[in-house]
């Protein structure tokens, strides 16, 4: 099995073999973002990439919002899209090195880019890094959990086992906004802490 370290990820953006980038902020995480009224709130998209979540998270007022990503290539990209974003809250890092609280983390293609025994530790990890009662929030993937990845698969099954010694599961449904790409295959999920 190959190590989804730092160069494997730096080489992904090199080769610009990044098929999880769709160039703008997901459908269903957008939509999520559109609702929220309160701007202060702290908010971590790990894992982050290109990250245009947090460049539309930025855009609309939101003004407590980090990134991080084990790659130096894609914080760098956003720093050129983004000059204006604190360039503080752009952390280059191993997401499990973190240490810090929010009330909101979103997930966006994270989770599945971790190998599966690494499932464990971001259960806990994300919990750790959450304020009591924030939540954890975006797109699981729905189709067979496989050893070829990433992407690496789940169903609800296993992420119900998987969260709720940390959350109570609020919405863990088919999204119903996916991209076409992902249409069918994408659970939108709210988390939140116990």
């Amino acid at each position: 099995m190959p190590k989804f370290d730092k160069t494997f990820w730096e080489d992904k953006y090199k080769e610009n073999s990044t098929g999880w980038n769709i160039g703008y902020p997901s459908t269903p995480i957008k939509t999520y973002i559109d609702q929220l009224s309160n701007k202060d709130i702290s908010i971590l998209i790990p894992g982050a990439g290109n990250a245009y979540e947090a460049e539309y998270l930025h855009q609309n007022g939101f003004k407590n919002v980090t990134v991080i990503d084990i790659a130096s290539s894609p914080l760098e990209n956003f720093k050129k899209r983004v000059p204006s974003f604190p360039v503080d809250n752009l952390i280059q890092d191993d997401f499990f090195n973190h240490k810090a609280k929010y009330d909101l983390i979103i997930e966006q293609t994270f989770f599945c880019a971790l190998s599966p025994p690494f499932r464990n530790a971001y259960a806990d990890k994300m919990s750790s890094l959450l304020n009591a009662g924030g939540k954890l929030v975006g797109l699981l993937f729905d189709f067979e959990l496989t050893e070829q990845g990433p992407p690496f698969g789940g169903c609800q099954n296993e992420y119900k086992n998987l969260f709720s010694k940390h959350f109570n599961i609020k919405v863990m449904q088919p999204a119903h906004n996916s991209i076409e790409p992902r249409k069918g295959r994408e659970l939108f999920v709210i988390f939140e802490k116990i």
